[in-house]
């Protein structure tokens, strides 16, 4: 079934587009059947069952996304081995990435998390600290800002969501045009199971589907 359901997603999907497959909460297994369907990029939210995937598929050439609230007690479970960190919310977190990307060598790409939802509960950036911080950005020798992330308001109703995505893609769009220099700042990560169709009309270039590959997840 995760098969059948990665190929006809994928179908819908303009080429240009990448399909993260989100594995949180599911077991290894399915992420090897997803990997036999050509699946390659997945995302997951949680830095130890990160972790302990990442040790049992190390056979397989995947392409990691951490997707959640990543603490910075936990960063050395998630960026050895996160190609992009999603979910950068909080300057707190990106200067504690910026400290160990020195210390380590390594330079991490990253999405800032934008909240644009209703949800108070929502974790991410206003608008107004993302322009701050790409006004230093310059200060970040070991990060690559390669885009924004965000999650629209957990509703049915379709204008609504509409809304906020239209208002993430609208804020990229000015940024990129402010901030030439950001060469990598790109990425529109925006739409999951329930909204990646509507994600698709305002340009996004990563979409984050769980549920609608995996069916409903596993505790």
């Amino acid at each position: 079934m995760i098969q059948e359901n990665i190929i006809a997603i994928k179908k819908e999907l303009p080429p240009e587009v990448k399909l993260v497959a989100v594995s949180k909460f599911h077991p290894a297994e399915a992420i090897r059947e997803a990997y036999a369907a050509g699946q390659r990029s997945f995302g997951e939210n949680r830095p130890q069952e990160f972790a302990k995937k990442v040790e049992a598929l190390a056979d397989l050439d995947l392409d990691w996304h951490f997707i959640g609230h990543l603490q910075t007690n936990k960063l050395k479970l998630v960026l050895p081995y996160a190609q992009l960190v999603q979910s950068v919310d909080s300057l707190h977190l990106l200067d504690a990435i910026q400290d160990w990307g020195k210390a380590n060598d390594k330079l991490i790409r990253v999405l800032l998390e934008l909240h644009i939802g209703a949800e108070q509960t929502k974790t991410g950036f206003k608008e107004e600290e993302v322009l701050d911080l790409l006004f230093r950005a310059d200060k970040y020798k070991n990060i690559r800002f390669c885009g924004l992330m965000g999650m629209a308001t957990h509703t049915d109703s379709e204008e609504d969501i509409r809304a906020d995505f239209a208002r993430i893609a609208d804020f990229r769009a000015y940024l990129r045009d402010l901030f030439p220099e950001l060469t990598d700042f790109t990425e529109l990560s925006i739409g999951m199971s329930g909204d990646w169709k509507i994600a698709l009309d305002y340009g996004a270039t990563i979409v984050r589907i769980g549920t609608a590959i995996f069916g409903e997840r596993q505790y």
